[in-house]
């Protein structure tokens, strides 16, 4: 246990729709794990919480239900000016880079501003470490003294980590940090966080809707779906023996063709439904190939299949939750 940096229990976020009595169930009941120095990537599509996830665990938001852990202490309903000095310890890289940064503040002012605010340093200290982590970044220091309509969109995203990992932080979310750029220069930001993962002990919250992104980086995958954690598995598990439908038919859109695979292409049928009004029993029965009447009524628990392997799914015991290949 003192292992572990990040806990929540039966998560729960919801949102209410104007004045109209309804919300988005956005998160529903997820328990989830980070350890030190440990990945946890989590893959979905897109509406299926992994934001909103990230920015709970946090508290940039606050939870409705259920429990939020930080390094062994409840979060949860902290008051605001407990949580300040925790900021420290957690921190965020953002989606969007352009919209993280003040386009007004010089770049190194951007990367010194975690330091100045959490940290009682000289001015030359700040200075020093400030050149100190655009170096880890691999970021040019010439780039300090210039505004970030200066710098591309992976330079943008290189101050943000720089920032992120400023205050040695024990816990740091990434939101999608690498879809808004050029496949080009997602390599590179990836290789960048390799090194980070090894040269900290931090732990790692990776989300992304991209499975070979998640792939790369994570130690361990959680499968997201309308909100739900449907799967948690090793990383090398899911990719070689997925257990739950909505993990296969996210996979086999990244497999290359074989008839004799265990897995087939498989396009899901419709859409994911509303979140304002979430199906009954298991939230994926209205688009599983393999459902069962009971699915309509009755929603799984997480189930331990193997050591660290968990799914949620009726049909775990009797063989037919894998997707067999003719299924159209």
């Amino acid at each position: 246990m003192d292992d572990i940096i990040l806990q929540t229990t039966n998560l729960v976020k919801r949102f209410p729709v104007g004045r109209s009595g309804t919300f988005v169930n956005a998160v529903n009941g997820v328990n989830l794990s980070i350890k030190r120095g440990e990945v946890l990537g989590m893959v979905g599509e897109s509406g299926s919480g992994k934001s909103t996830i990230g920015r709970t665990v946090l508290r940039l938001t606050n939870p409705t239900e259920g429990q939020v852990f930080f390094n062994g202490q409840d979060i949860t309903n902290m008051p605001n000016k407990y949580v300040r000095p925790l900021r420290k310890d957690m921190q965020m890289v953002f989606q969007d880079p352009w919209s993280a940064l003040n386009p007004r503040m010089k770049v190194g002012d951007l990367i010194a501003e975690p330091l100045r605010i959490h940290l009682d340093i000289s001015r030359s200290e700040c200075q020093d470490r400030t050149e100190i982590l655009a170096q880890r970044v691999r970021l040019s220091t010439d780039f300090l003294n210039r505004t970030p309509s200066a710098l591309s969109g992976g330079q943008l995203q290189r101050v943000c980590i720089a920032r992120a990992i400023a205050t040695n932080p024990k816990l740091i979310v990434l939101d999608e940090p690498t879809s808004s750029l050029d496949l080009s220069v997602r390599a590179g930001i990836l290789e960048l966080l390799q090194e980070l993962r090894v040269e900290t002990e931090a732990g790692f919250l990776f989300i992304s809707h991209d499975l070979g992104t998640i792939k790369l980086i994570s130690d361990r995958i959680a499968v997201l779906y309308l909100g739900h954690i449907v799967e948690e598995v090793p990383k090398d598990k899911l990719f070689s023996d997925p257990s739950h439908p909505y993990s296969q038919s996210l996979l086999s859109a990244h497999l290359p063709s074989d008839p004799n695979a265990r897995l087939r292409r498989l396009t899901l049928q419709g859409e994911i439904p509303s979140p304002i009004n979430l199906p009954s029993g298991c939230s994926f029965h209205t688009r599983c190939p393999v459902a069962l009447p009971a699915c309509k009524s009755t929603s799984p628990e997480a189930e331990e299949i193997s050591p660290n392997h968990l799914a949620s799914c009726l049909r775990l015991h009797d063989g037919s939750n894998i997707i067999p290949r003719d299924i159209k």
